[in-house]
């Protein structure tokens, strides 16, 4: 197991940085690193602190949507953008999780989704967002002034070096004693309290985490495909983001990033042959993923190697 946790990101990063190389599309890779990103956000947030949103794509999506309005109106650098979206993301994850840690539960969960939906609709009503024709043509422009964004395979670096900090922040994260005090709130909230910790001021840090995070996602999102969207702030992707987690392993490191890699190949190469269909192809899996791997890919993989070591 050891090994394995070193040799793996290892081998991860390795194929990573060889995808121009091997001739992958690029755009493709970006996409999948975002959507991982996001996959990871939630994770954070469900896995190792035990609450469950219904509404993360909304905090994906008003990062998108800050991005890409100050990239391409304000002529913004990508930097001062995306940091933007993030911020705007963390506040807007401060308002909903100051709201929805009242609650637990599937209570939690439906003022999420409740007030996902506000965002969704205040999307399509204001300007600045073009409504269903969303924002399109978003300039990548030059990061920090010397590296133009415009290369699909420049692009791609950036997009891979800001996932391997976002993967190294969140086990940073989860290994701190913070992360200690989430996983003590996941599994009994009434003794992290009788303890002495103020349950609802860990929640909401992590919960502003995990929509900070799911914003940086957007963000390289809108700047790798030039568009922000509605579909970026829609109830489908926050049943995506779930979806992800759930196939890779809820609590893992890894398995966000298995989970949205499946989804994401899956849309992307079977949306032209089947159509629709892929969504039903998707569905199939999950429910044969609920039932014979119960904790996900990862978390299957995991539970194995385990036995093995104590066998």
């Amino acid at each position: 197991m050891r090994r394995a946790t070193i040799w793996v990101p290892v081998v991860l990063l390795g194929l990573a940085m060889a995808v121009p190389v091997l001739g992958i599309y690029p755009i493709f890779m970006m996409k999948l690193l975002c959507f991982g990103m996001f996959a990871a956000a939630f994770n954070l947030l469900l896995g190792f602190a035990g609450m469950l949103s219904f509404g993360h794509a909304a905090f994906f999506g008003i990062s998108a949507y800050m991005t890409a309005w100050l990239s391409l109106n304000l002529h913004w650098p990508p930097e001062a953008a995306i940091l933007s979206g993030i911020a705007c993301a963390g506040l807007l994850g401060l308002a909903v999780g100051g709201l929805a840690i009242r609650r637990q539960g599937i209570y939690l969960a439906m003022i999420t989704l409740a007030l996902a939906q506000c965002v969704y609709f205040f999307c399509v009503k204001v300007p600045f967002t073009g409504g269903e024709n969303g924002i399109q043509g978003v300039p990548r422009g030059t990061l920090f002034g010397v590296v133009p964004l415009g290369s699909d395979t420049v692009m791609f670096y950036f997009v891979l070096a800001s996932f391997v900090a976002i993967f190294m922040l969140i086990q940073r994260i989860v290994h701190s004693p913070f992360g200690q005090v989430l996983k003590a709130i996941r599994e009994n909230e009434q003794r992290a309290i009788s303890l002495g910790y103020n349950v609802n001021r860990y929640k909401l840090m992590a919960f502003v985490l995990s929509a900070a995070i799911a914003g940086f996602g957007g963000s390289l999102k809108a700047l790798t495909l030039g568009l922000a969207s509605l579909s970026d702030v829609d109830q489908t992707a926050s049943g995506e983001v779930i979806l992800m987690a759930l196939l890779g392993g809820i609590g893992t490191f890894y398995g966000p990033l298995a989970g949205a890699g499946l989804v994401v190949t899956l849309q992307e190469y079977l949306s032209d042959r089947v159509g629709a269909w892929v969504t039903v192809i998707i569905g199939a899996i999950f429910v044969a993923c609920v039932m014979v791997f119960r904790r996900g890919i990862v978390g299957e993989l995991e539970a194995l190697f385990a036995l093995r070591r104590r066998s």
